[in-house]
């Protein structure tokens, strides 16, 4: 598995353990999958604070990390797997710019719900379960 210097960058300043340095792609993809979560949470809370720049800002720290996952898909070796988290963060790009314009929580909520079960398979993978290297 690897992950490119975009897929890093784009965590942005989402905060950081210093766990980075001995993490493994496979780590360094749940932090993304974190930050994507917190913007996603701090997006909603804005918004219905009616902060329209705050919700914007985070929506678009979102936005920069779902397509620094993308970024990270790897095509040669993912297979149909890497083709299905693509058409997957295509729409979850289409959506938030949709919820930003529309002021939408709902889609916010339709993609943290999401962003949710694909964190949750990615955290099952053996270098990330000791349990499944089994």
């Amino acid at each position: 598995m690897r992950v490119n210097h975009k897929a890093i960058q784009s965590y942005g300043n989402v905060q950081i353990d210093s766990g980075i340095v001995d993490a493994n792609a496979a780590q360094l993809i749940l932090m993304l999958f974190d930050g994507l979560i917190d913007n996603l949470l701090d997006a909603k809370r804005h918004m219905g604070l009616g902060h329209i720049a705050e919700k914007s800002f985070h929506i678009s720290r979102a936005s920069r990390i779902v397509i620094g996952l993308r970024a990270a898909l790897n095509f040669d070796d993912g297979g149909e797997l890497a083709l299905n988290l693509d058409d997957l963060y295509g729409y979850f790009l289409r959506r938030l710019t949709a919820a930003n314009v529309q002021n939408d929580a709902d889609m916010l909520d339709e993609i943290y719900g999401l962003t949710l079960e694909v964190r949750q398979a990615w955290s099952t993978l053996p270098p990330l379960n000791p349990a499944a290297r089994r």
